[in-house]
């Protein structure tokens, strides 16, 4: 079955498919603001891509999947920053961007295929600006900046559903004395030295020199890399408006066509049951969570446990249980072995990933698979599996001259203790220890060692 993904203009599922001649799959995601470590909350949502991004390409081929995320490196955050820090702003984001690709390493997400920044697509940004100028869909205001013209794009608001007094409202904290309606936004701001020290470029023509405003960037990256018409676009759901709603209005306006044919917005993450903050102490870098030793992978794990269209409660409870279905799934893969089985026993996962991307309901068809009493699969078939949720199942401690054996009694004992039945715990300790090895628990995996000779 074809991947049926919810649409968040249309309001229902829709088959994803390549519309281009080509059969390309265009797909593009909105990436990070590189000013700080992301947080969980951010990594939700690029976990969540990337297994979308897995699926297409085990769907149409990887070399029919083009995926494009990009990196915000000028905005108010990033210049606020070499403020803060009196460094100069690419010294700033270069610093957060090694960061978040090391992050998205630990956490086995794939590189996008492009992955343009903000400040190197100046020109293409100008130019929309310049043709939207042009077709009377944007105006420069008296300070030099350019806003767009929400009353020039009657759909205005078909994404977020918004009407146009809470439109007002939302916008009410917005300086108005420069645009000539307070829902319209800034494609261009002009250069304020006190606020931009050193960070301008030359603007649009009768514009002043200044910097592009947030929205613009994504529209003209992906005009640039992907066309015109895209496949999919995605992100979390707090971009929906007004960035997504601005995305569509100055893109469309500009090239005449339609911008996305398919949204996709995956929900926030609690963390105890309330929003995350540095002032409740419940806000997690991954950092903060390796520091506390959890897994990048257990991690992972726990951001694919709930529904991405419902909001997800994370805990550290949760990274526990994380911990201990990682080591089921290492145990698991030790009793399996190439074979000559040719049917896919773990159809049931594929198809509730399809399924809008149900990735509790993949993740507990898999585990009920596992969980019989005989399983006839194939090491291939579950790697496949793996490979969808982008979970890597390596030993928790390094696997040198540990013997295959010793492992998977390891594994059977961690398995063990987890489900509470610390006889069976127990009982493989002794069996491990006859065998001349030692093993320490910790709180998300165990370490091996052998026991020293007297």
């Amino acid at each position: 079955m074809p991947i049926q993904l919810f649409d968040s203009l249309e309001r229902k599922l829709k088959p994803l498919a390549p519309a281009h001649p080509d059969g390309v799959f265009r797909f593009y995601n909105c990436g990070p603001t590189v000013y700080a470590p992301a947080h969980i909350g951010n990594f939700r949502t690029f976990v969540v891509n990337d297994v979308l991004r897995r699926l297409l390409e085990l769907e149409f081929g990887a070399d029919r999947v083009k995926h494009v995320r990009n990196l915000t490196d000028v905005d108010d955050r990033t210049i606020g920053q070499t403020q803060k820090e009196k460094r100069p702003l690419a010294e700033i984001t270069q610093k957060w961007t090694d960061k978040f690709h090391a992050d998205c390493d630990a956490l086995n997400c794939l590189r996008p295929h492009v992955e343009p920044t903000a400040t190197g697509h100046i020109r293409e940004q100008v130019d929309m600006i310049e043709v939207l100028m042009e077709k009377g869909n944007a105006y420069r205001a008296p300070d030099g900046s350019v806003y767009f013209k929400i009353a020039s794009f009657p759909a205005y608001g078909a994404l977020s559903r918004i009407k146009e007094r809470e439109l007002k409202v939302t916008n009410s904290a917005f300086d108005a004395d420069h645009k000539d309606d307070i829902g319209d936004f800034a494609l261009w701001k002009a250069y304020k030295p006190e606020e931009d020290g050193d960070v301008q470029w030359p603007g649009p023509r009768t514009a002043a020199a200044g910097r592009p405003g947030w929205h613009i960037e994504c529209s003209a990256m992906i005009k640039k890399h992907l066309g015109e018409t895209i496949d999919l676009h995605t992100g979390g759901v707090d971009l929906l408006f007004p960035h997504h709603e601005n995305e569509i209005a100055q893109s469309q306006c500009c090239n005449g066509t339609t911008f996305a044919r398919h949204w996709y917005h995956s929900e926030h993450l609690l963390v105890d049951g309330t929003t995350m903050s540095k002032s409740k102490g419940n806000y997690y870098t991954l950092g903060d969570l390796v520091e506390k030793g959890y897994s990048p992978m257990a991690v992972r794990y726990a951001l694919l446990s709930g529904h991405p269209r419902k909001q997800l409660n994370f805990t550290l409870d949760s990274m526990h249980a994380a911990g201990s279905a990682l080591a089921t799934l290492r145990a698991f893969r030790t009793t399996l072995h190439a074979s000559g089985v040719t049917h896919d026993v773990f159809a049931p996962v594929f198809a509730a990933l399809q399924d809008d991307l149900n990735t509790p309901a993949a993740l507990g068809a898999l585990f009920s698979i596992i969980n019989r009493k005989s399983v006839e699969a194939s090491a291939a078939s579950f790697d496949r599996v793996l490979l969808a949720f982008g979970l890597k199942l390596d030993a928790p401690a390094p696997r040198a001259n540990v013997p295959a054996d010793i492992l998977a009694l390891a594994e059977k004992r961690w398995v063990a203790k987890q489900a509470k039945d610390f006889a069976t715990a127990d009982a493989l300790r002794q069996e491990l220890a006859a065998a001349g090895w030692s093993m320490l628990d910790r709180k998300t995996d165990y370490k091996l060692e052998p026991l020293k000779k007297v």
